[in-house]
Order: C-alpha cells, then sequence, then structure tokens
C-alpha cells in the first residue's frame, strides 16, 4: 500500500516517475488564464489567515461546505474567520474523492510544509500554524507565486477596467509578468436591457466616444482593444452557454441596438426596450465575429469557455450575486453554432488562434475532433481544446481530455494547464495536472504502446507543460 500523497502521488510507475522528477516538475508555470485579482498583486498583499487566503470567494469549496449542511453564515455570512475554517475542516473529510481533497492537502505541503490531514482534530494547529506563515513577508502574495516557480499570469479583465495595477506591476520591475485578459462578457448579454445600457454608458466614458449608433459602440471597443494591447493584453476569453450563430444583416443589428438604447414606452429612465432572443441572437453574433476580428487584427489568441448553465438558483443569486456556487453543466448543443462562427471567420482569412473549453463531458469528442477542421499550417495546435476545466478539473476530467485529445489531434502540441482560479494558494493544480499528464505516458509506455524513449518523451512533456505555450501565446 502507497503512503497517502507522498512524492510518488498519482505516479503509478518508473516511467512516470522519472518523467515528473526529471522534466515535468522542473518547468516553470505559465499561468494563462486566472481570475486572481491584480489590486493584491500590485499592492504585494498580506493576509492575516489562512481563511482569508483559501475561503474568501472560492465557490468550490463554498459548494461542498452547503452540501455537506453548513449554514450560509459560515461560508459567506458574518461568522469569524476562524469559524469559517472550522466549518472548513468538518467538511474536508466528506470531500473524499473530490478534488478539493487532493488539493487541500496539496497546497498544506507545498506551502506551509505541513503534511498532517486536515480535520476537526488538527483544525486549531493548522490555523495557526498557516496563518502564522502567510503574515510573514516571506508569504506575501507575489512570494507565494515565486514560491510556484510562476513566469506569466494572465488575469481576467473586463474591456472598461483601468488596468491601472497591471501597469503598476510592470512598472515595479518584478520578474512575473501579470498581463490582462480580455473578457467583453458584459457587451453580449443584451437580454436586460437596463443593465446592458448602463454598460454601455460607462464604456462610452471610458472610451470617451459618445455611443449613439452601432458603429459607435464598434469604436468604442476597438479604442479599449487597442488600450488593452498596449498594456500587454495577448488574449480574450469569453464565457459562452454555446456560440452565438444567427444569421443578420446590417440594418438588423443597427436597429436591434437603436431599439435597445431607446428607452420603453412609459419608462421614466433609459433603460431601454426589450428585444427578441431571436435579435438578441443577431446581435450577439454580429458583436462575437467583430471582437474576432479584433483579435486577428493583432494576432491575440480567443478562448471561448463553453456550456456554463449559469446563476440557476435565483435565490441564492439575488442575495449574494453571480460566481457564488450555483452554476453547473448546461446540456445545450455546441457543434453546429461553434462550426458556423469559427467556418465565419475562417472564410474571411480572420480567425486568430484560438483555445475552446467544454464544461459536459459529452463534448469532449465534438471539441476534439471540431478543432482538426480548422487547423491551416500556420501555427503548430493553432486551435486548441483546452484542459478540463471547471467541474472536468479533477483526475478522471483530466485523464480523459488527455486521452481524448492524443486520440483526435496531437497531444504533444496540446499548450497544458492553467489554474482558472482566485486563489494565490491554487498553483500545485498545476502539479496535480503534470503528475496525472506523466502518469498517462508512463503507463503507456509501460504498456508497450509507446516507445521508451525518455529524450523525445520528456521533450513531450516540458513541452506540454511550459515550452508550447511559451511559443504559442509569445509572452
Amino acid at each position: 500500500m502507497k503512503p497517502f500523497m507522498d512524492e510518488s502521488f498519482l505516479l503509478n510507475n518508473s516511467t512516470a516517475e522519472r518523467l515528473y522528477f526529471e522534466h515535468a516538475g522542473k518547468m516553470p508555470v505559465i499561468d494563462y488564464h486566472s481570475h486572481l485579482n491584480p489590486r493584491m498583486i500590485a499592492e504585494n498583499h498580506q493576509f492575516e489567515n489562512i481563511t482569508q487566503a483559501w475561503l474568501y470567494g472560492d465557490h468550490y469549496k463554498w459548494r461542498a461546505m452547503r452540501a455537506n449542511g453548513i449554514p450560509e453564515k459560515f461560508i459567506t455570512g458574518d461568522a469569524t474567520d476562524y469559524e469559517k475554517f472550522e466549518k472548513w475542516t468538518e467538511t474536508v473529510p466528506f470531500t473524499l474523492g473530490n478534488p478539493l481533497y487532493h488539493w487541500t492537502h496539496l497546497e498544506l505541503q507545498r506551502y506551509f510544509g505541513i503534511t498532517r490531514h486536515l480535520s476537526p482534530l488538527t483544525c486549531q494547529s493548522i490555523f495557526e500554524s498557516a496563518s502564522a506563515r502567510l503574515r510573514q513577508p516571506d508569504f506575501s502574495v507575489r512570494s507565494l507565486m515565486e514560491k510556484m516557480n510562476v513566469e506569466v499570469v494572465c488575469t481576467t479583465d473586463d474591456p472598461v477596467d483601468s488596468l491601472q495595477y497591471h501597469l503598476e506591476i510592470a512598472d515595479s520591475g518584478w520578474k512575473v509578468k501579470v498581463l490582462p485578459t480580455w473578457r467583453p462578457d458584459k457587451i453580449l448579454a443584451c437580454d436586460n436591457p437596463v443593465t446592458w445600457n448602463k454598460y454601455v454608458d460607462t464604456l462610452a466614458e471610458v472610451s470617451g466616444i459618445p455611443i449613439i449608433q452601432y458603429n459607435d459602440l464598434l469604436e468604442a471597443l476597438r479604442m479599449r482593444h487597442d488600450f488593452f494591447h498596449r498594456c500587454g493584453c495577448r488574449l480574450s476569453d469569453h464565457g459562452l452557454e454555446t456560440f452565438p450563430s444567427a444569421a443578420f444583416s446590417q440594418s438588423e443589428v443597427e436597429t436591434a441596438f437603436q431599439v435597445l438604447r431607446q428607452p420603453a414606452a412609459g419608462d421614466s429612465d433609459d433603460s431601454g426596450k426589450r428585444i427578441s432572443v431571436e435579435t438578441q441572437g443577431q446581435l450577439a453574433t454580429s458583436l462575437l465575429l467583430f471582437l474576432g476580428r479584433l483579435d486577428a487584427e493583432k494576432g491575440w489568441v480567443q478562448q471561448f469557455h463553453l456550456g456554463a448553465l449559469r446563476s440557476t438558483n435565483s435565490k441564492g443569486l439575488r442575495i449574494l450575486g453571480p460566481d457564488t456556487g450555483f452554476d453547473s453543466i448546461s446540456d445545450i448543443p455546441v457543434a453546429k453554432p461553434m462550426a458556423h462562427f469559427l467556418d465565419q471567420l475562417e472564410s474571411e482569412g480572420m480567425l486568430a488562434k484560438t483555445i475552446i473549453y467544454n464544461l459536459n463531458p459529452a463534448h469532449n469528442e465534438i471539441l476534439a475532433s471540431m478543432t482538426g477542421n480548422f487547423q491551416d499550417g500556420s501555427v503548430p495546435g493553432k486551435i486548441q481544446w483546452g484542459s478540463a476545466w471547471w467541474f472536468l478539473d479533477q483526475k478522471d476530467g483530466m485523464e480523459a481530455q488527455i486521452r481524448t485529445l492524443a486520440n483526435f489531434g496531437l497531444l504533444s502540441r496540446f499548450v497544458g494547464m492553467l489554474t482558472d482560479s482566485r486563489s494565490f494558494l491554487s498553483y500545485p493544480r498545476h502539479e496535480y495536472f503534470r503528475r496525472i499528464l506523466c502518469n498517462f505516458i508512463g503507463e503507456s509506455v509501460e504498456r508497450g504502446e509507446w516507445p521508451n524513449d525518455e529524450h523525445w518523451l520528456g521533450k513531450v512533456v516540458e513541452g506540454i507543460c511550459y515550452q508550447n505555450a511559451r511559443e504559442y501565446f509569445c509572452f
């Protein structure tokens, strides 16, 4: 029986161990998609305790605590930080089989050297020990990233953001690159005219362009896109349930824009009128194609996260807002609208390097096969099927993604893992992925299915863990 999470954790043969310790484990980290707070990085934030670093904003843990019968007071409510940590330690033993169990103990080991299991029996000692370390200068957020050998991190940023903190970080001369990512989801969310118009007004203000006509909106977006590029942005990202792919004419989208911007009859404010679902799809399709062309013009990488059914609990949304743990997997079709959207840009010669992530595992083979339709020989792996995401970001999900990509495409050209996290303690997720990758390859070698050529396999592993991303994103 192997010891729990020892140095050979997830490495079940000697080939896997060599590949990990001689190759994967040594590679720097390029975290090209995260939700880290750039202000905390700019100010080199110091956490007061482990609860603040671990439980603030982590809806993965919140969902587990709710499932364990923990009242909301101890999750997002007004309980003390120690009380919240107590309730998390009550929950951890019940997360066996969930990636949270592995992530929790990897983070305790890698950052704090704590090898004890987290449970009510160890709650107080681990809280005090980890919190004391976090208050030390060499455990500031920048130090935490340096400890994990992070080379580049990309945050997730709205087009109206000032990027003040990214500029401050760049001016500080810190060795880790912290770059923005363009995330224009709010401009596509035209189903609610009140919030959409408020957002368009903000966009007009920050761009300095009065947005009266549809072309004014496009020009304002272009101006902000240019600004993001000057600030080092090289990626966009879009959270979609599925691709919008409605047929439209220029006059139809211009009319839709005008209707949205006009007050509804009897309204005392400028909330705008609702447009039909069909018209929403036309406007969203037009906008997303325009944004895709901007990415292609600048040589950016565009990312699409597909298949999340968000904010399903209306009470939870009303009380806590979005991104608080009330989302799940959607079963909406993706293949035809995705093909139509990508084909439209490809036919114009404006299809940028693209990464597509799916949340529904039933879509694994669909995405793996779809990426092959739009490779053009200009860049190795130009169209990527992204790493296992969100609910699939666990051992089985990662193994399925790796296996399917190897079956359908070129695993060796894969750009690898990311954290997709709001936590500065989440970087052991890269280690988790790397160990799973090395074990997958090692098992293939041990079965005689892959050649026992460590020189070549080591290059493949180093590519997936680091080199491919470095070359693909041109950071």
